[in-house]
């Protein structure tokens, strides 16, 4: 496998963790009762987390060709 193949695999791992981080989201949102505020930091945090490091690794399959 190569270094493109390797990101780009990668960032598909990340984007269905972000996917799922949004499904644990809302099923905390919408809970009858109430919710761990704690959980919904957290979650939050690592979908941030993801979004940068997608865009990092994006960044490194197509840099800017500024020279």
């Amino acid at each position: 496998m190569g270094e493109e193949e390797a990101i780009l695999l990668e960032i598909e791992k990340l984007k269905e963790e972000h996917r799922s981080i949004d499904a644990i989201i809302l099923g905390l949102l919408d809970a009858q009762g109430g919710f761990d505020q704690v959980k919904l930091q957290r979650m939050k945090k690592r979908k941030l987390w993801i979004k940068d490091r997608v865009s990092q690794l994006e960044s490194l399959l197509h840099p800017d060709d500024v020279a």
